[in-house]
């Protein structure tokens, strides 16, 4: 698939993205890319509502992953921001994951460039304003 561009104008518009994304996902990695407050967490929720998880979505930034089934597949969701090399990535149980079959959103992806797999999603999301947002989805 060729890069998609998306402008979104509230918080509810960035998950109705993330929501009709989840339609085309079967498993793998969502790689997100974005700046602090870029709305990674947000578009998370709806990806995962669109995967048929209807309960709350919150930062994984201090349990590095967060889990949430009940859906059609399992959601993992990672915050690698604070990830320092390949020792701490194996404590993540990272790896694990990718052999679930679920769908492993990753925010701060780029600090694990050289540990995605072959073909994931890249999903870059930048701010535009308060509530606007660019988010582009491209298939590495």
């Amino acid at each position: 698939m060729a890069a998609e561009v998306f402008i979104t104008h509230s918080r509810a518009e960035t998950e109705a993205v993330a929501e009709k994304l989840a339609d085309k996902l079967s498993g793998g990695v969502v790689a997100l890319k974005g700046d602090l407050g870029a709305g990674k967490t947000c578009f998370t929720a709806g990806l995962a509502r669109g995967l048929g998880y209807m309960g709350d979505v919150n930062s994984p930034t201090f349990a590095i992953v967060n889990e949430y089934k009940g859906g059609r597949k399992a959601v993992y969701h990672f915050d690698m921001y604070r990830i320092d090399g390949w020792e701490d990535l194996y404590t993540t149980g990272y790896f694990e994951y990718l052999e679930s079959g679920g769908v492993l959103v990753i925010e701060w992806s780029e600090n694990i460039a050289s540990a995605l797999p072959e073909h994931y999603l890249e999903v870059t999301i930048e701010y535009l304003g308060e509530n606007d947002r660019s988010i582009t989805v491209k298939d590495i």
